[in-house]
């Protein structure tokens, strides 16, 4: 599968954006699928991931209640919203599929086969 991520963009601290991941040549229906972000600096790491087949989505706790994963079947599509942004949430934002049916395997950017190519996510304080 190709994913293709948007949306990003500069806020102001508190504000909101959403970044989207749409999706071609195969349903995401049959994939995990992962918003990860990378800060300068920092390693890669998950921040909201929804399982294949448990209908339950995680959330890294330094984002729980601000962001909301989703998926859109009919438009191929995953999306994330943010909300009460931060400057800590600066960073490039990937989305990422996942044929693991594993729990533990999809909490790790190694088990996804497929990224799309980033979005910069900057907030200003």
């Amino acid at each position: 599968v190709q994913l293709q991520a948007s949306g990003g963009g500069l806020v102001q601290a508190g504000g909101s954006l959403r970044v989207s991941c749409a999706a071609s040549g195969r349903t995401l229906r049959n994939y995990a699928m992962g918003w990860f972000r990378q800060a300068p600096g920092k390693e890669r790491e998950a921040v909201a991931i929804a399982f294949r087949s448990y209908g339950r989505t995680y959330y890294a706790d330094s984002v729980k209640g601000r962001f909301t994963m989703s998926r859109d079947n009919a438009k191929n599509a995953v999306y994330l919203q943010m909300n009460s942004l931060k400057p800590e949430d600066t960073a490039v934002y990937y989305c990422a599929a996942s044929t693991s049916v594993i729990l533990s395997a999809i909490m790790s950017p190694d088990h996804y086969g497929s990224w799309g190519q980033g979005t910069q996510v900057t907030v200003s304080s």
